[in-house]
Parts: C-alpha cells; structure tokens; sequence
C-alpha cells in the first residue's frame, strides 16, 4: 500500500492543475486543501439558502398551511439585511481585534447569527402553523418569532459570505482570483444541490419533529463547517491594533471615495441590471413547464438541476477563461449576451410545444448566469482598492442579492397582473397560461440588452487601461 501511495499521489498532483478547473488557484503559501477547506462556508450559505427559499417554502404552505403570503414576507425578509453588506465589508476592512484578526470576528459573528436563527426557526414556524399544543399562542408571537428566525439566518449567511470572500481575496495573489471566485461559487451550488436532496429525502415522512430535527441539525452543520473553514485561515497581526487614540475610520466617506472611482456607479448598476433580468425567472421555470408545457412534477424538478449545472459550466469555463487574462467585464457581457437567446428559446417552446427546447433554454440561462456573475464578482475584486477590498465586495453583494430579492418579487408579481388583465384564470393551463410567463421573459430579455448598453463603456476603459499599462512579464526587469 504504501509503495503505491507516494506514485499514485505525485500523479494527482501532476494531474490536478490540468483537470480541476480551480487547482491552479492554490500556490506553496496556499495550499488547495486549505482552500477548499475556507470554500466550506460557501457550503453552509447553500444549506441555509436551500432550507429558506426551497424547502420551508414548501413545508410551510402545504404541510403546515401557512397561508402562502405570509410565506412570502417570511422568505424576503433576508433580503432587508442584504444593503448591510457594505458596511460589514468596510468594518471587515479597518476591524482590529485583540488577536490581530479582521475578517474571522464578522465570520464568525455571522456564524453564530445563522445558528441562533435556526435554532429558533422551528418552534417559531410551529407556533405561526398553530401544530400541536402551540394553538394556546397568539397568532402574532408565531408571526413575529418567524420573521425572527428568517431575518437572523439572513443576517448570517450576508455576514459570513462577505467576510469569506473578503478572506479569500486577501489569501490569494490576483492573478489567481478569477479561479478562487469560480471555486466559491462552485462550492455553494454543490452546496445547495446537496442540501435539496438531503433534505428531501429526510423530510419525506414529515411529522413537526422531524421538522425540528433537520433544521436544528443544519444549525449544527453551519457551526461545523464554518469552523473548519476558519480554522487557521486569517494570519493573527497583534501589532495592528488600533491604538486607543486613533480615530476609526468613517463608512460614510469611505463610500464616497469607493463611489467616486472610475466607473464605481455604473458598475454596480450593471451588477443590478443583470441579477435582476436573470433573477425575475427564479420561481417560474418550474410553474411554466408544469401550467404551459404540461410536465410532470418530476420533470420540473429536475429544471432546478439543469439550471444548477449550466452555473457550474459557466462557472468552471469563466474561471479558466478569465485565469488567462482575459478582460472580467467582457465576460460578464458575454453572459449578459448569452441570456438573450437563452430567454428566447424558453418563450418559443411554448407555441412550438418543445421540450428539448425548453431544457436547452434552462440550461444557457445557467451558464449566462455564471458567467455574468463570475465576471462581475471577479471585476469587483480587480478593481478594489487595496483598503477597501471588504467594502468593494460588500458593495457587489448587497446589490446581487438586493436585485436578486426584487427580481424575484417583480417576476411573480408582473405574471400575475398580466394575467388577470388578460383574463386568465389561475388554474388555466396550456398556452391560455403562456401569457403572463412570455411577458416576464420579454421583460428579462430587453434588461440584458440595458444591460449589455451599460457595460460596453466599461469593457471599453479597460481594455485602454491595458493598453496605457500594459501588465509587466515576471522576470522582464
């Protein structure tokens, strides 16, 4: 055993850069298997997204019959936090703890905040549900508990992901960052798949104990994998404490400055233009392949597969892309591009009845989403000053998730005004319920192409940025 474990190691090493997509992203200083260990907080954001926006969705309206609007406050609560990530991304930036830490207090503070929300979560949700003796409660404590819960788990998972990918910016050269974006984010959807399945096969035979169980047992996980995330990640620089006299700096003029840079407003207005026409489709593929293209609710599902897996292709081919030197606003509106059609082949397999077509759609709307969001994430790190990387990223995920939220809100509320100006009845099938779904698709095609509009001025400066300074080849002086 042993005189084929050194062989068989030194040929995975050799191997490992050419066929993992994110290997080359570690170096002497950085081992891969420390990164992929600090990737694991990405693992617990999935888990908690999943358990919010999938899971609970569905448990709290039909196994516990909570009225479905008041489901839908519940699940957008989190998004109220989600403007907060700038200023923890900034407090990230000039924090000075005891320890000579910056980024792991946020992370861990995060951590703790999504383990008391889900801890809280499922007494809360049977209270509001009124199950078993929790009826002897007032209506309002349920309601007030939940909305609770949602808001503290939300508050955690913004908290850590900003500090991690903080972390993560600070731990790697950047020639590196583009495969280090495409590592997190490829963590947090394995993450998320994962979940969905664990958790619907533990929740098959439903009972409100085993609903304790699994959502306790997942506030558990996050302490677990968030710890070993942390552990020996941030290096400890006593000497840069702040000293007692020494004023902190402001959130409000370090803003100005970061919106002041080049370009800073329209970049963060094409990230909001872009989350948002990919985002307005979140929880329609499903209804729209089951009312319009008549799919079983097993073929439904697995949309939410094929949508994860053109992320991951677009994801792993960004990375790889972007590794090489190419520009990450030009391949944001490669995926801004890619949308386009993608939307268009989803809206003609209604008349034409294709459900090849359909899945293809799905599938593009995957890929042009990550590698809009690879790009953009990628050229918000490149483009952080050295002293504002936190409040940079922190700025880039209060506006994704902010668009995220409200496109997801917009779609499911323009659908279904379309349809009652149109006269269609909520239960219509076929291409009498097209209506409503074909307007939210035409609405996401004409914001990629704003979206498209907005972000060629700033392909356009960067690319006369390179040639202005042209990057200096190691070993050239």
């Amino acid at each position: 055993m042993s005189r084929t474990a050194g062989p068989l190691g030194r040929a995975w090493a050799r191997l490992g850069p050419r066929f993992l997509p994110f290997a080359d992203a570690a170096s002497a200083d950085l081992p891969l298997a420390r990164l992929l260990r600090l990737s694991l907080f990405q693992v617990a954001v999935g888990m908690a997204l999943v358990l919010l926006v999938g899971t609970l969705n569905r448990v709290m309206i039909v196994e516990l019959g909570v009225p479905a609007a008041l489901v839908a406050i519940m699940v957008s609560l989190p998004v109220l936090y989600a403007p907060m990530r700038a200023l923890v991304g900034f407090r990230s930036d000039h924090h000075r703890s005891a320890l000579g830490w910056r980024r792991v207090p946020f992370m861990w503070m995060g951590t703790l905040i999504q383990f008391g929300g889900l801890a809280i979560m499922p007494f809360a949700l049977l209270v509001l549900s009124g199950a078993g003796q929790s009826d002897q409660w007032p209506t309002w404590i349920g309601q007030l508990a939940a909305g609770l819960a949602f808001l503290l788990v939300g508050a955690g998972v913004h908290t850590t992901q900003t500090a991690g990918l903080a972390l993560a910016t600070d731990l790697v050269a950047p020639r590196s960052q583009p495969r280090v974006v495409g590592l997190m984010y490829v963590m947090l959807l394995l993450g998320s798949m994962g979940s969905a399945v664990l958790f619907g096969w533990l929740l098959s035979d439903f009972s409100p104990g085993r609903l304790v169980q699994v959502i306790q047992g997942s506030a558990v996980a996050t302490l677990v994998l968030n710890g070993l995330a942390l552990w020996k990640q941030e290096t400890r620089r006593p000497g840069r404490r702040r000293a007692a006299h020494e004023p902190a700096p402001g959130f409000i003029d370090a803003w100005r400055v970061y919106a002041g840079g080049p370009n800073a407003r329209r970049r963060l207005l094409a990230i909001g233009l872009g989350t948002l026409a990919f985002g307005m489709q979140d929880v329609l593929l499903e209804p729209y392949g089951g009312q319009v293209l008549s799919m079983s609710i097993g073929s439904t599902t697995l949309l939410t597969a094929t949508l994860a897996l053109g992320g991951l292709a677009g994801f792993a081919f960004a990375s790889v892309i972007l590794s090489r030197g190419t520009d990450a606003f030009r391949m944001a509106i490669a995926g801004a591009a890619v949308g386009i059609p993608a939307f268009m082949a989803i809206s003609l397999a209604a008349p034409a009845g294709n459900l090849p077509l359909f899945a293809l759609g799905v599938l593009l709307v995957g890929v042009g989403g990550g590698l809009f969001g690879h790009g953009t994430l990628t050229a918000t790190m490149q483009h952080a000053p050295p002293e504002h990387t936190g409040l940079a990223l922190g700025a880039w995920g209060a506006v994704q998730a902010t668009a995220a939220g409200l496109g997801v809100v917009l779609g499911g509320i323009l659908r279904d005004v379309v349809n009652a100006i149109a006269g269609i009845a909520p239960g219509a099938t076929g291409l009498d319920a097209a209506t409503g779904y074909l307007v939210v698709y035409c609405a996401e095609m004409a914001l990629l192409v704003v979206t498209l509009l907005v972000m060629l001025p700033l392909a356009n400066a960067a690319t006369g940025s390179r040639l202005l300074h042209p990057p200096v080849e190691a070993g050239s002086r």
